[in-house]
């Protein structure tokens, strides 16, 4: 449901839409919605969003706004990643309210996964 002045999409650039879909597939369980060669939909993960065909990766380092996935199971989550050919980026550390790592898709672009769950 739409919320006035409430984020309601977000987009990010993909070098390999195929990939994009398998990786997350894999990983977390999305299904996708193909708009032509150059552009992917996802909806009902958290935040509805897609990706369209960019040779650019989203990343912190170039100042780039950090998507987060919540866990309750850390490792898991991260051990899922890894197998659907995700890169751990930064591995889990400690923060004040919980734990978290960091991890690209095959594109390049970068997310977090967190959680307050002590395992």
């Amino acid at each position: 449901m739409n919320e006035h002045e409430k984020i309601s999409y977000v987009e990010f650039p993909a070098k390999d839409l195929v990939a994009t879909k398998k990786f997350f597939a894999e990983a977390f369980g999305w299904s996708f919605v193909d708009y032509g060669p150059e552009y992917i939909a996802f909806s009902d993960e958290g935040l509805d969003g897609g990706f369209f065909k960019s040779d650019l990766s989203s990343s912190t380092a170039t100042g780039s706004a950090l998507i987060v996935f919540y866990s309750n199971t850390l490792e898991q989550t991260q051990s899922k990643i890894e197998s659907a050919d995700g890169a751990i980026i930064k591995p889990i550390f400690s923060f004040p309210g919980g734990k978290r790592f960091h991890f690209t898709d095959p594109n390049g672009n970068e997310y977090a996964v967190w959680s307050d769950i002590d395992e």
